[in-house]
């Protein structure tokens, strides 16, 4: 199944990983909103809990680079929440691919990235996530995340402001 829709999951995002435990597409789309909310809160451990611990779990995006291994993105976002950036994003303007087992959710992030002490910046982020239902976790997890930022000015203002926030 292929649809359009606009989650709108951002700073107001829930913990919905018991509901990730839903074998249906309904436990995809609570393992996204989980995502956004260990995200916009900060929160390592769901973050953890919703990346595949797989070695071949691969992250792309504009500050890490390709890093292969759930461990690796998640370390990652632990630089991230560590440094004196703080992010804000929304999730939306999506379509979403659904299999029984599978889940890709392509969208846009839109929000904004704070370093302490000064205005907050815009971030626009083409996005795609792949998620996958585990029979040995017992619930959805994420294996892949693609993201980019098209404007090479923004794209090194944000990797600056994690690098050196």
């Amino acid at each position: 199944m292929i649809t359009v829709t606009d989650y709108g999951f951002g700073p107001q995002s829930r913990n919905r990983l018991a509901a990730a435990a839903d074998p249906s597409p309904a436990g995809a789309v609570a393992a996204l909103e989980t995502f956004y909310y260990a995200l916009n809160h900060r929160d390592i451990d769901a973050m953890a809990a919703v990346w595949s611990p797989h070695e071949l779990a691969q992250l792309n995006n504009p500050v890490g680079g390709i890093l292969r291994g759930g461990t690796q993105a998640v370390a990652l976002y632990q630089r991230i929440f560590d440094s004196g950036t703080r992010v804000q994003v929304t999730f939306g303007d999506a379509v979403v691919y659904l299999q029984p087992t599978s889940a890709v959710f392509a969208g846009r992030e839109t929000g904004s990235y704070t370093v302490a002490g000064r205005a907050p910046e815009p971030l626009l982020i083409r996005t795609s996530r792949f998620f996958a239902y585990s029979e040995a976790i017992g619930r959805w997890v994420q294996l892949h995340h693609h993201g980019s930022i098209d404007s090479p000015e923004a794209l090194r203002a944000y990797q600056d402001a994690v690098a050196n926030g």
